[in-house]
């Protein structure tokens, strides 16, 4: 695709917003439920494409998918709760009042790691918020893509013949690598752009964006952490820990990457540890008795390995981490999930490394347990474990973790679509799927209506002519 095929599908996306803008928001929700639908029924085909293409095991992808059927059931309650606030005013026979208005065509950018999930976050709530959406996805994943808009393009026909009003492209496809992410970033006809991916990435797109003072929604990295008391269920812990650590084979935002355990149950833990690690199925991620399935690409491999070596060359203990041989295909890239033990957090460790490592450090003091949580750059999610109410009331508080997440007993990853889905600093600061993450795809109109004879101004100010 060339910039001038972007700009004539870009003009497509904006006439297709200005007709849907106008259809009523439960109206909208009409055509979400049928997405819903159209997402049942072809479930375990997408999940299929899902694996064969981001290589999650088929379980995490059945999971995908019912997470953007979740995500469409949120969103027709939505759209009949597109509210805004009325205020009282200052001035008699006036009253203030909020309203939420479309905002145009929405950008998205998604990653190869979530290619249906990230996209349903922000497709159902721009389309119940009355915008069109211009979807880029992973080139890794460009198939799921494709299945995706067909599952929109028979909902949308199922709808028309119930007798709605649907434009046509509300939905685009963007197909392309860096130079289309850097046209959507730099284009002012794209009023929000929400991009999910590396950090690296975002902070290459956001300042694009800033230059021409868009709004931006960044999911960034994560180097996420949990904090084991002395006072968790361990059993409970180990699940966590490891369905945290390794699923998608550590290639989540989510992902466990540091775990920060107290030191009296330290030993203990990673005894048990180590022994669930060495029960884990790895392989063909199409079958369902595996647990964990190959990298994504070489790169990501050899990256991993590279940290490893790294790691040893520091005398960490690792524990671990060695390729599966043979490979079984070229494409396809097996590894043991590695456990790592430091001794400090240092830069190795404040760095994401998109792959299954876990570092092992320990504490005495919650105090100092929390200072290494939040002592990293990035925010997105964080957890304790622990049977302590005064533990985890402080790990929540202001004066504990600053993370987007915070989680007490629950692992960092597999968030529900019900709150608002995201972290804070070199994760972004963005929040898409549940609570109110619906007002960043919509703009706000503050309303002063006077219905009396007279014409006060605010503050008492007199300006009599």
């Amino acid at each position: 695709m060339n910039k001038t095929e972007y700009d004539k599908l870009i003009q497509r996306s904006i006439k297709a917003q200005k007709a849907w803008q106008d259809v009523p928001a439960p109206q909208r929700g009409e055509l979400i439920k049928h997405l819903a639908t159209t997402f049942k029924y072809y479930q375990q085909e997408l999940a299929a494409d899902v694996t064969q293409e981001s290589k999650k095991i088929i379980a995490e992808a059945t999971g995908e998918v019912q997470e953007a059927i979740d995500m469409c059931d949120f969103g027709v309650g939505l759209s009949r709760q597109l509210y805004g606030l009325t205020m009282s005013s200052e001035r008699q026979d006036h009253r203030l009042q909020e309203m939420w208005h479309p905002l145009g065509v929405v950008g998205v950018i998604s990653a190869f790691n979530f290619p249906v999930a990230v996209w349903a976050w922000n497709h159902v709530l721009a389309i119940i918020c009355g915008n069109s959406v211009v979807w880029k996805p992973s080139p890794k994943t460009i198939g799921v893509a494709y299945k995706c808009k067909d599952i929109w393009d028979t909902a949308c026909f199922r709808a028309i013949k119930d007798g709605y009003n649907i434009p046509k492209d509300l939905l685009i496809v963007l197909e392309g690598h860096t130079d289309v992410a850097e046209w959507m970033a730099d284009d002012q006809h794209i009023k929000l752009l929400s991009a999910t991916g590396s950090t690296e990435m975002g902070k290459a797109l956001a300042p694009r964006v800033a230059a021409r003072l868009g709004r931006g929604l960044y999911e960034l990295g994560g180097n996420n952490a949990m904090i084991v008391s002395e006072h968790a269920n361990i059993d409970l812990t180990v699940r966590a820990i490891v369905f945290s650590a390794v699923g998608t084979c550590g290639q989540r935002c989510t992902t466990l990457r540091r775990l920060i355990v107290n030191k009296k149950v330290y030993k203990p833990l990673l005894a048990k540890l180590k022994r669930a690690y060495n029960s884990l199925s790895v392989g063909s991620p199409s079958d369902p008795k595996n647990l964990v399935g190959p990298l994504i690409s070489k790169a990501a491999f050899d990256k991993m390995q590279e940290v490893l070596g790294l790691c040893r060359m520091k005398a960490y203990a690792v524990h671990g981490g060695d390729p599966i041989w043979p490979m079984e295909n070229t494409d396809d890239y097996y590894v043991n999930p590695a456990i790592v033990e430091v001794d400090n957090q240092c830069n190795l460790v404040k760095s994401e490394t998109f792959a299954p490592i876990l570092y092992l450090m320990k504490y005495d003091y919650l105090d100092e347990a929390i200072y290494l949580q939040n002592d990293v750059p990035q925010g997105l999610s964080s957890c304790i474990f622990t049977d302590n109410l005064q533990e985890a009331e402080t790990f929540i508080s202001a004066h504990g973790s600053d993370c987007g997440i915070v989680n007490v007993n629950v692992g960092t990853s597999g968030a529900e679509i019900g709150g608002a889905f995201g972290g804070e600093k070199d994760t972004g600061g963005g929040r898409e799927s549940g609570s109110d993450a619906w007002k960043s795809y919509m703009r706000r109109s503050t309303i002063t209506i006077n219905y009396g004879s007279d014409l006060p101004l605010a503050q008492g100010i007199n300006f009599d002519l």
